[in-house]
């Protein structure tokens, strides 16, 4: 009998990948879908379509549905043995959206095992090329949203971030603003169905397994602008101020660590998946990536990154105008907090090319010659507008708390650091984080 093993998919912006990983977490098997390159026919550009204005921001639906058709065939040649695996999850990039076409139900339902997947739906969607997490073209849908609700930090008290342009809430408005037509082509449900005609990328990602509608799950559905985070259910005031009808194309949210069911028959019948592989829920990447890291309270992961995002596992919660309160894809009672600074690493090259001949190695010594707290001289780099909080330059302060326009290079060096940290921290602890009431075994990972 074959050894068991789980699957694990990540519907992101440029790729599809998928992992297969053995009962003792060892990975077997893995492999990628890179869509410039392997799926050229669709002419995208880092994954994505940049449209005109320079804000709206889509990637064609049925290139994700082609990638997983690509990938699955590749695990087939290579003689993967289906049949092994006992159950599969996985992510997709936030905030992007996908609207079924009225009757496509029946079509994911009763799609044939002789066709790839993208076949059978390619007619099955009412807008072809999807919102994602680029978008920034709903500044308008934003403004009405908080002033719908009652302001801004109103709005990020009830589902955890203030009105964001990439948001699908917004993206949802804008669809139901400029093409009505198209919104009421995307299919209703009686309330309380366990079936959605709007999807995320995660859960679209899942109905695509389940061969039916799969529901948005608590911790991705919090990055929507939509989901009361402290209940778990649709604030009607926020559907409302986006579109009518909105609750009943949505379906009822559910825990992100929900067994939706059985995988659809078209995988057992084309690929040989035993009809017993249950499909668990789909999450948000940066969701998946707390759960990934296997944080528990307390905890701080930071990614150092072009951007540097800042993952907390948190209890008690402070929804503020900067970051975002999300649930907790593995503890539906507790909460992750997510932060994302754009001034990252980018920001830090740049200090190293000026302060250390573009040597990390002489950076670090610099940093190491310096005492920390850096005799009271603190700086703040910005080199782009900054998200958190919203700020642009370079702003430097000595020991007196006066205003210089320049520091010894050391002293630039661990200015930068320990500035940047340090707005870390404050930032976390505006969003409920308490350092010293931190778990005692808590982590810096």
């Amino acid at each position: 009998m074959a050894a068991p093993c789980y699957l694990g998919w990540d519907f992101s912006t440029q790729q599809l990948k998928v992992i297969a990983i053995d009962e003792q977490l060892r990975v077997v098997y893995e492999d990628n879908v890179h869509f410039d390159k392997d799926l050229p026919e669709f002419k995208t550009q880092g994954g994505v379509y940049i449209h005109s204005d320079r804000l709206t921001v889509t990637s064609p639906v049925l290139m994700w549905v082609k990638a997983l058709d690509m990938i699955l065939e590749k695990m087939k040649s290579s003689g993967f043995n289906f049949s092994q695996v006992r159950a599969l999850s996985g992510a997709g990039q936030q905030h992007g959206s996908v609207y079924w076409k009225k009757g496509s139900i029946q079509i994911l339902k009763n799609a044939s095992s002789k066709l790839p997947l993208h076949q059978s739906l390619k007619a099955c969607f009412s807008v072809s090329n999807s919102p994602i997490w680029m978008d920034s073209s709903t500044a308008s849908q934003c403004s009405a949203l908080e002033k719908a609700v009652g302001g801004a930090q109103h709005l990020a008290s009830v589902t955890g971030s203030r009105a964001y342009e990439r948001f699908t809430g917004n993206q949802i408005a804008k669809i139901y603003s400029q093409n009505p037509e198209v919104y009421m082509q995307t299919e209703l449900v009686p309330t309380g169905a366990p079936q959605k005609r709007i999807s995320l990328v995660s859960s679209f990602a899942a109905s695509l397994f389940l061969g039916a509608y799969a529901p948005i799950d608590y911790s991705d559905g919090s990055g929507m602008n939509l989901l009361q985070i402290w209940e778990k259910v649709w604030s009607v005031s926020c559907l409302n101020a986006c579109a009518p009808g909105l609750e009943e194309k949505l379906g009822c949210p559910v825990p992100s660590h929900s067994v939706l069911g059985p995988i659809s028959p078209y995988y057992s019948q084309r690929y040989g998946f035993s009809p017993d592989c249950k499909i668990v829920a789909f999450t948000g990447d940066n969701p998946a990536s707390l759960a990934g890291m296997r944080l528990q309270e307390g905890d701080i992961a930071i990614s150092l990154g072009t951007s540097d995002t800042l993952f907390l596992w948190i209890q008690e919660p402070t929804p503020a105008l900067e970051g975002h309160i999300l649930c907790n894809p593995v503890d539906s009672q507790t909460y992750m907090a997510l932060l994302c600074f754009k001034n990252g690493s980018l920001m830090r090259e740049r200090i190293r090319d000026d302060c250390a001949s573009g040597s990390w190695d002489e950076f670090s010594k610099a940093l190491s010659s310096t005492v920390a707290g850096n005799n009271g001289n603190l700086g703040f780099y910005f080199d782009v507008m900054e998200i958190t909080p919203e700020a642009v330059g370079i702003h430097r302060f000595n020991r007196d708390n006066q205003k210089v326009s320049d520091f010894p290079k050391e002293v630039e060096i661990r200015a930068l650091i320990e500035g940047q940290f340090m707005a870390k921290r404050i930032h976390a602890e505006k969003l409920g984080y308490k350092v010293n009431s931190a778990a005692p075994k808590a982590r810096l990972i």
